[in-house]
């Protein structure tokens, strides 16, 4: 199985473009949308409203991985913003938090938001993606 759509929302370029390239190595989704910021993150989600199916160019996400340390706003400040969203906007499934961080904090920060159902370093990998397909989808 896989999901219809994946969002990645971090401020590095690279690394989003790194996620892209072991997301589709693993061929768990049948699109995979990138954004830069928190921000545009919630915009991209309020931007497409209700789920839609594999028509729609850009569906909702059912998937998102999210950096916790970005400018302006950060992971966790995105939640708060995220949980007064409409539930058609939200993402299908869950939200996978993403970090270079070694501070135990943040992962227990993290476990506060009901949505945020794993928390993972960065960089993904196969592996890591497998087990979660698998974990969610199976």
């Amino acid at each position: 199985m896989k999901f219809k759509s994946i969002l990645l929302i971090d401020d590095d370029e690279a690394i989003n473009e790194f996620h892209e390239i072991i997301i589709s190595q693993v061929d768990i989704t049948h699109n995979i949308h990138s954004v830069l910021s928190g921000q545009e993150g919630l915009d991209y989600l309020k931007s497409q409203g209700t789920y839609n199916d594999e028509e729609n160019a850009f569906p909702q996400p059912e998937l998102i991985f999210l950096d916790i340390n970005m400018p302006a706003m950060n992971g966790f400040e995105f939640m708060v913003e995220y949980d007064k969203l409409d539930k058609e906007q939200k993402a299908k499934y869950v939200i996978v938090m993403l970090t270079s961080s070694l501070n135990p904090d943040d992962k227990k920060e993290s476990e506060k938001y009901s949505d945020i159902i794993d928390f993972l370093n960065k960089p993904l990998t196969k592996d890591s993606l497998f087990k979660l397909r698998d974990r969610i989808l199976l």
